[in-house]
């Protein structure tokens, strides 16, 4: 394909373009929103459930989610369920109590932080 200019300045740009976009973007972690842990029920066939106050940001389903006891990080797991009362919910805001079920961790204890994340990818700039 041919493509004309009448302007120095906009072929390199367009260089520039094309070249930005053969580079691999970076994943960016974006913290969320926190969660402390305020009680832990154990259901017999569901395993472990948080109790959770959300002290800032939100809780939102489809996020990773990390386990942090004693400032040490304990799991970097998704949500297995996020409930408001007996409903399941997207999001739950700062300020209200939720329940939080991990994917595959169950080593929940009262006092634990959640914090919320999610991966975006950041194209490179040249």
């Amino acid at each position: 394909r041919c493509e004309t200019y009448k302007i120095i300045y906009e072929i390199l740009d367009r260089i520039k373009e094309l070249l930005e976009g053969l580079l691999d973007p970076i994943l960016e972690e974006r913290i969320v929103g926190h969660a402390e842990i305020r009680e832990v029920f154990n259901l017999t066939k569901r395993g472990k459930i948080a109790g959770c106050f959300v002290t800032d940001g939100k809780a939102i389903r489809g996020h990773k989610f990390r386990v942090v006891r004693d400032e040490k990080v304990l799991s970097d797991n998704s949500l297995d369920s996020l409930k408001r009362f007996k409903d399941d919910v997207k999001e739950v805001a700062k300020g209200y109590d939720c329940g939080i079920q991990i994917k595959s961790f169950n080593d929940l204890k009262v006092n634990d932080l959640l914090e919320a994340f999610q991966e975006v990818e950041v194209r490179k700039k040249l």
